[in-house]
């Protein structure tokens, strides 16, 4: 027995997608928030420096790690019911996070956080689909204002953490998801549609307990880099298992959280392993840039935070205006390799900062041309991954591709991480090695972005007449 109730009328549908939109800033923008706000909650909770960056990590571990489940439960349990019930998770996730009085409390709240997160996420995108999937044309539209919300919610953060936190204190980076939790529990049910109710399907909770943890198991161990311990390769061993494990369980159970016969669908493995490394390109080119304008340009956290908006401005319009057009005009694969070039042209020029620079000249004209590759690649693989799977495994595929960049991100901002280190971006009170550090950082995102781009010219199928698909005007 099941239950359906409709879409809401066309003219709240935009109004939806409004909320949906929200939805995705407040998960992103939850992962770069805290960025300006650490030294203080070092101070304040007793983080020892090699144990900091778990502030960041137990966010975005637990919440790569259950996107799964979140997308599984969307196509379940209904996808309005999941994404009301992420938004309750994040706000109670937040308030621990803003009490917290030591750094095991800090990380529970954080880890909570996640978890409402990997709920919202992968539910607001099977929402969105049921609102616009009908209409090529207003999906590609919809998919753009989506997509263009993730960019601006992780510069926001970085623009709003130095804002509470000049003005305010480190507790209200938490506390300001509580409002906008309540605000998006009390319009969902106007807005969106129920969807489908399965009482009888199952949930694969020992795949949801493998996948979870042999990511964080992989996350941690990256994150860690000390290569030469024993420890640092038995975690990625026990990594390996568990995703194997997984893999095992999927292949075996009737109702599997991933069934592996999704990425028959054509191109969404391919979208989704683009997905992966645009997220360990972007992140990284983001992180390191924020911190060079502070720690080498000295910036101040409210300036650092202004400084990103005009490549936040440019990936707005870009994913908006922009890359919905060319994407009906020439299709996935060309969009996806040209926007993957783009990306590393731009970070090839932000590898030439110097000790001595301007923001004119060494961070603004690179940054705004990466921010372009990243509007043109980002809708074309976002939307081939969603739409390439059956509309029943609409969440599941949400799930997979938001799984994908947050790993990904993770992923790769701590291999860059290591590497900057190396380079000398651990000096903190040296300029010139900081900036050193600093361009092997944009070296190496560059390189996974041509690596990226060799990938999805031999991956994606044959670029499809899009034209045919979707409105020229789209």
């Amino acid at each position: 027995m099941s239950t359906h109730t409709s879409a809401p009328p066309s003219s709240r549908r935009w109004i939806a997608l409004g909320l949906i939109a929200l939805a995705q800033f407040i998960v992103i923008m939850d992962t770069s928030i805290i960025g300006v706000a650490l030294p203080e909650m070092q101070d304040a909770l007793g983080f020892s420096q090699e144990n900091l960056s778990w502030v960041f990590n137990a966010y975005v571990v637990v919440f790569g790690g259950l996107l799964l489940l979140g997308g599984k439960l969307s196509d379940i349990v209904g996808a309005r019911r999941i994404f009301q019930t992420g938004w309750g998770v994040l706000a109670v996730g937040s308030l621990v996070a803003g009490l917290a009085g030591n750094a095991a409390v800090e990380l529970i709240g954080r880890g909570v956080q996640g978890a409402g997160a990997a709920l919202i996420a992968p539910s607001a995108l099977t929402l969105l689909m049921m609102l616009f999937g009908g209409n090529p044309g207003e999906l590609t539209k919809a998919f753009a204002v989506y997509g263009a919300a993730a960019p601006a919610g992780g510069t926001a953060g970085v623009f709003l953490g130095g804002l509470i936190t000049q003005y305010a204190s480190w507790p209200w980076v938490f506390y300001i998801n509580i409002p906008i939790a309540l605000v998006a529990l009390l319009a969902a049910p106007a807005l969106t549609p129920d969807g489908a109710l399965a009482p009888h399907a199952s949930v694969d909770l020992l795949g949801a307990a493998t996948a979870t943890l042999g990511l964080g198991a992989a996350v941690f161990a990256v994150v860690r880099g000390d290569w030469a311990a024993t420890s640092t390769w038995l975690v990625l061993l026990a990594a390996v298992a568990l995703l194997g494990a997984f893999i095992a369980i999927q292949a075996r159970r009737r109702e599997p959280l991933m069934p592996l016969s999704i990425f028959r669908a054509p191109d969404l493995g391919a979208a989704n392993l683009a997905q992966v490394l645009l997220g360990a390109a972007w992140v990284p080119m983001w992180f390191f840039l924020n911190l060079h304008l502070q720690q080498v340009l000295g910036y101040s956290a409210f300036p650092s935070g202004a400084a990103l908006l005009p490549m936040t401005a440019l990936i707005m319009i870009g994913m908006i205006a922009i890359s919905p057009k060319l994407f009906a005009r020439f299709g996935a694969r060309t969009m996806t390799v040209a926007g993957l070039l783009i990306l590393s042209a731009g970070l090839a020029w932000l590898s030439f900062i110097r000790p001595d620079g301007t923001f004119w000249i060494d961070v603004l004209p690179g940054s705004l041309v990466a921010a372009l590759g990243m509007s043109l690649a980002f809708i074309p693989t976002l939307q081939t991954a969603i739409s390439a799977a059956p509309p029943q495994e609409g969440g599941l595929a949400s799930g997979i591709v938001n799984t994908g960049y947050q790993i990904g991100s993770a992923l790769g901002l701590a291999a860059v991480t290591a590497i900057a280190a190396t380079a000398g971006a651990d000096q903190l009170d040296d300029a010139g090695a900081l900036t050193d550090g600093f361009s092997a950082a944009f070296v190496t995102a560059g390189i996974i972005a041509v690596g990226a781009a060799a990938l999805a010219l031999v991956t994606f199928r044959a670029p499809a007449r899009r034209s045919e698909e979707v409105p020229a005007g789209a």
